[in-house]
């Protein structure tokens, strides 16, 4: 930072997985770092081996979250479902680390962007369900999961946002057109969480929060993967940036 240069607002990120945390694979994290260095913001990762007292004292010295996809899906166990057999190994770590950052957040009044997992583990933290397998529980013709690992083209499908949402005025409308890699999703949504957003099958794709006026707002695409090129992800960072810049709001 050059001497007089504003600071940029810190934003911590949790790791996606402890297993790529300790193996070093920061190649899918990379993508969210660049997306917040793109909206001129201080990306922080965060470890997910940190104790709770250690991540209170981090979010004290963040001006905002964003909580990371990933592989992992949410322990079933943490909103009181039998597991289906389709649901991916939970990573203790991460879900001990999210929940951590956003109670800490909460408490703060620290701005939060949830993305894909992220959305998922913000509604459990707030006492909400999830489908666990869109495919086997849901049987939509949406293509919702995308398998980044086969080289096959990026999925996309539209959405339909509330108009009277904060993210219709990001898009600049009602609808948008978002790329997709989930298998799950929000059933019950999380106490104070407003839907407003859903693809054609009704699967809830956009959730702000009501609580009180801090920033809070998840989403189940990833515009971290989009962030060059589409308007909606550049907007999704850059406010999150400009609320991560405001005083803290006291409840």
């Amino acid at each position: 930072m050059t001497p007089g240069a504003p600071r940029l607002p810190r934003i911590g990120i949790p790791y996606r997985t402890r297993k790529e945390e300790l193996t070093g694979d920061f190649g899918k994290i990379q993508r969210y770092v660049a997306a917040l260095q793109f909206a001129a913001a201080e990306p922080v990762v965060v470890s997910l081996g940190r104790s709770r007292e250690e991540l209170k004292k981090l979010v004290k010295s963040l001006d905002a979250i964003v909580l990371s996809g990933s592989p992992a899906d949410v322990d079933p166990a943490l909103y009181h479902a039998a597991r289906n057999s389709k649901t991916a190994e939970s990573d203790s770590y991460r879900d001990h680390t999210d929940f951590a950052l956003l109670e800490y957040a909460f408490a703060e009044q620290k701005p939060v962007l949830a993305i894909c997992f992220g959305i998922q583990s913000l509604n459990v933290f707030l006492g909400g369900t999830l489908v666990q397998d869109i495919p086997s529980e849901i049987g939509s013709s949406v293509e919702h999961e995308w398998d980044d690992q086969a080289g096959a083209p990026e999925t996309f499908h539209p959405i339909q946002i509330d108009r009277q949402s904060m993210l219709a005025t990001l898009a600049g409308g009602s609808e948008a057109r978002v790329n997709s890699s989930h298998h799950q999703a929000i059933l019950q949504p999380g106490r104070n969480l407003r839907v407003v957003a859903r693809a054609e099958d009704q699967v809830i794709e956009a959730v702000e929060w009501t609580g009180d006026s801090n920033w809070v707002m998840g989403v189940q695409w990833h515009p971290e993967r989009m962030v060059e090129k589409d308007p909606l992800a550049q907007s999704l960072f850059r406010t999150l940036v400009a609320a991560a810049r405001r005083p803290t709001l006291q409840a």
